[in-house]
């Protein structure tokens, strides 16, 4: 089961893929606007992944624009041996298993350090009740920028792994084929992997744990003093009402069995966005170097 406060995706998987292979086809074939659409219809599901891997929006954004021309540059060698996505996700995760740190990797962060910073970053009011309408959007951008920065606690190699089998809900023998591992190896990486977050969340994640309080909205006040979280540019969080509505998600995921937990509250989250629509820029990046 899929825990997401999100709407339903009405577009079935194969209406995608047959949709995909088209537009496909038609880039191939020369057509410039099959090829933006393309670009446009896969944008988000790379900025999505980048993020998860490198925290950073601006970090994200630069993978993503890299990753894109990739794509499209190697349009020409894709055989259909499998799923365009596929193959996507396969070019996107090649590419993220050897970019330059991010922002956050460049702080060598553990899941001990990590740790540490949860615990001393706490403000001493303990505030009670619902929280205030202008606290709901800060309390979503620490909630969501602390679960993903745990997922930088793991390597790259884990942290892909789960991202796809747990997050993503790619089946074993798909996200091996992504990574270019055989399956047994790719089952074992996400299985350790899924046992250091859970493990983690479980001992520190009032969200996960409802035998630890929550400690988000005390992280809040103590985030925006030390520069962490800027009330008039966050990363994460953009929409209050759908902030609003995650306390009914919460019971839902609390209803899971302790394992289950940690994936189903990353899909929680709102699906990442692309800042911009990256077409004319890959478009104008192509121009300058045929």
């Amino acid at each position: 089961m899929s825990v997401s406060s999100g709407d339903a995706n009405v577009t079935t998987p194969q209406g995608e893929a047959a949709a995909l292979a088209g537009l496909v086809a038609q880039a191939r074939a020369g057509d410039g606007a099959s090829l933006e659409e393309l670009v446009s219809r896969i944008q988000d599901r790379i900025y999505g992944l980048s993020l998860r891997i490198l925290w950073h929006p601006e970090d994200a954004r630069d993978a993503t624009q890299e990753i894109l021309i990739r794509v499209i540059t190697g349009l020409a060698g894709f055989r259909g041996e499998s799923a365009f996505l596929t193959w996507v996700y396969r070019v996107a995760a090649n590419y993220l298993l050897s970019a330059r740190r991010s922002r956050l990797e460049e702080q060598r962060v553990t899941f001990e350090a990590f740790a540490r910073d949860l615990d001393t970053g706490l403000s001493d009011d303990r505030p009670a009740g619902e929280p205030l309408a202008e606290e709901v959007l800060l309390l979503e951008e620490v909630k969501i920028g602390c679960t993903l920065g745990m997922l930088s606690c793991l390597d790259r190699p884990h942290r892909l792994a789960y991202i796809l089998g747990e997050i993503l809900e790619l089946d074993g023998p798909e996200a091996a084929g992504i990574l270019e591992i055989d399956t047994p190896t790719y089952r074992k990486r996400l299985s350790r992997a899924r046992g250091d977050i859970v493990a983690f969340m479980k001992a520190k994640c009032g969200l996960v744990n409802p035998g630890r309080p929550c400690r988000c909205r005390r992280r809040v006040r103590r985030a925006v003093e030390l520069g962490r979280v800027d009330p008039r540019h966050l990363h994460f969080a953009s929409d209050a009402a759908r902030a609003r509505r995650f306390a009914p998600v919460l019971a839902e995921i609390r209803r899971l069995t302790e394992t289950r937990r940690a994936a189903a509250l990353y899909r929680s989250h709102p699906d990442p966005v692309a800042p911009e629509d990256f077409a004319p820029k890959i478009r104008e990046r192509l121009a300058l170097h045929p």
